[in-house]
């Protein structure tokens, strides 16, 4: 038994490693999620001018953790946004530093953040604090409003976006409605005589909005943030042609309506994914995003920073592999590694088609191409062909790895699938 259980852990490593050499010529490098094992919820990112990548969280760490990396995956504390002399004080004084959004306006960083106590809806606010550089130094914090000034309830989690004309805009909103107000030039006040327009329903929170093709993509999150194993939360999506709407999900139906479509969910290894950065890109132009999540195994450890990819769907909709977390997946791309990217890899994508263990097979293209899927010790189970689009049904197979290797015009591909 022994002999048999090593021959077919052989056998599988070689496979593999065979499969993916015929893909791009070596074994792709890989990263574990969470990519930061510490409590940053709420993470925001920013790609600094010096290269780098910057990102801040929620307070569990006092007064603004500041974390760097150069390659969205290893990441190094720097220290925090505030000092105790600096930090915000003229809102909230008591409240805690939440959800800050980190963006760069000529030249100056600019922190966004929420200070609010928990539950205390009427007393949350958003500020903003500049700093030159973006690990740290922030000063000038400075109130925008509070929810009993402006007359909304729950003013937290600022997400700063500029228009196709540069106007700066400030969206903001927790599960009493989404909103978005002008900003002056400098992006340091509410711009004179702007007032709040509402985007979408109370069901969200967290906003992130991307411009990507002709759609403005607002990604929210829905459900309880902070119950450990019990949370619910996940992240939803909605989609307009203009940045203040209206925006309409999947369906068609409205955000205000409180309609959304999914994006991500829970999955075994991780309960609660939610709050996502904006998203960020590598080297090869491949788009990521980073998010908060409690690991099942260490849920006492809190919410901490995961990573995954986000690929676009040929109907322009964001996507995330299986709709859920990863645990393994294959690195971003920076430098000479970027250089070596088969750009075509792009004309490729596997899918959730619905039930468990059923995926689609889409090529962007119109050639035809020929699929199969192998086990974990390297034996073929299924065959196929298609073009354009295929179904791969292992639903009857057993949980476990296997392995889809795709035969394109493009090269061969390999994706891991996991039952």
């Amino acid at each position: 038994m022994k002999k048999k259980i090593s021959f077919s852990f052989i056998v599988f490593h070689l496979f593999f490693a065979a499969l993916v050499a015929c893909a791009d010529g070596e074994q792709p490098v890989t990263y574990s999620n969470p990519v930061i094992d510490r409590s940053l919820p709420d993470p925001t990112v920013i790609r600094a001018n010096d290269g780098y990548f910057y990102l801040y969280a929620t307070e569990d760490t006092h007064n603004v953790p500041i974390y760097r990396s150069a390659d969205l995956v290893k990441w190094r504390y720097m220290g925090t946004a505030f000092t105790d002399a600096t930090r915000p004080m003229d809102m909230v004084p008591d409240g805690g530093i939440w959800a800050p959004d980190i963006v760069c306006l000529d030249g100056k960083y600019l922190l966004y953040y929420s200070k609010s106590t928990w539950g205390g809806s009427w007393e949350a606010g958003i500020g903003v604090a500049v700093s030159s550089r973006p690990n740290g130094g922030f000063s000038n914090a400075h109130k925008l409003f509070v929810s009993k000034e402006i007359g909304i309830e729950n003013c937290i989690d600022p997400f700063f976006i500029q228009d196709d004309d540069g106007r700066n805009y400030l969206f903001f909103g927790s599960f009493h409605d989404i909103y978005g107000i002008e900003l002056t030039a400098d992006g340091l006040h509410v711009k004179e005589g702007a007032v709040p327009t509402k985007i979408a329903g109370g069901l969200i929170e967290a906003t992130t909005i991307m411009k990507h093709d002709d759609y403005y993509y607002l990604i929210g999150s829905t459900g309880t943030c902070c119950e450990g194993a019990n949370s619910t939360y996940r992240l939803v999506m909605t989609r307009s042609k203009n940045l203040f709407g209206p925006y309409v999900d999947r369906y068609g139906r409205t955000a205000i309506g409180d309609n959304f479509s999914p994006l991500l969910n829970k999955s075994p290894y991780v309960y609660g994914p939610g709050h996502c950065s904006r998203f960020v890109t590598d080297d090869a132009g491949q788009t990521w995003m980073l998010y908060h999540g409690y690991q099942a195994d260490d849920v006492d450890g809190g919410r901490k920073v995961y990573l995954d990819k986000i690929t676009w769907a040929r109907d322009g909709w964001p996507q995330v592999q299986g709709m859920r977390p990863s645990t393994e997946a294959v690195a971003p791309l920076f430098g000479e590694a970027a250089s070596t990217l088969d750009v075509q890899r792009s004309t490729f994508n596997v899918l959730p088609a619905g039930a468990q263990g059923m995926y689609r097979i889409e090529c962007a293209d119109d050639k035809p191409f020929g699929w199969q899927l192998f086990d974990a010790a390297g034996h073929l189970l299924q065959s196929g062909n298609g073009r354009q689009t295929a179904i791969v049904d292992a639903s009857a197979s057993a949980r476990g790895l296997y392995l889809l290797r795709v035969d394109t015009a493009h090269g061969v591909f390999i994706e891991k699938l996991r039952q």
